[in-house]
């Protein structure tokens, strides 16, 4: 099998960009864990590892600062479009930030309603959405976090920061 392609599809900015430097650590029909450095450099983060949940809707990436250090968990809800060796992971909008004290911060709420309001997406788009962060804030409250974090800690010592 040819490696994937990788996309992000945005919609606040309306954008869809080539994650061409992404590594594939390993990839199912359900799953995928990446390595990543920004796109752009910044000084808050350097870079990442993200396992993808597609039957879930759901990426967990672990941020790390440029200098290695562990900043927090970025969970995006998204949705998957496959074709072909090409795969685009559209973000939903609505994020769940976890700090590294555990306190959980949601992140774009409002934005999503504001995304809907102006057309920029749809009600399903919106639903996916939130469905999604409810079943991640269900899976967090009943101490299941790990069962999305192992996915990255299994092939962190892989990955250079």
């Amino acid at each position: 099998m040819a490696e994937k392609t990788i996309f992000r599809k945005r919609f606040i900015p309306l954008e869809t960009i080539a994650l061409k430097d992404d590594c594939i650590l390993f990839e199912s029909d359900t799953r995928m864990v990446t390595r990543w450095k920004s796109l752009k450099p910044r000084k808050d983060i350097g870079g990442g590892i993200s396992a993808y949940f597609m039957d879930k809707g759901i990426k967990v990436s672990k941020i790390f600062a440029p200098d290695g250090h562990f900043v927090h968990w970025y969970c995006d809800m998204i949705r998957t479009v496959s074709s072909g060796d090409t795969i685009t992971f559209i973000d939903l909008l609505i994020d769940v930030v976890i700090d590294p004290e555990g306190r959980i911060h949601i992140l774009d709420a409002a934005e999503a309603a504001d995304a809907l309001e102006g057309g920029l997406i749809t009600a399903d788009i919106l639903c996916d959405a939130l469905r999604a962060m409810d079943m991640l804030l269900a899976d967090i409250d009943a101490g299941r976090f790990c069962d999305y974090t192992e996915w990255i800690t299994r092939f962190e010592e892989h990955a250079d920061h």
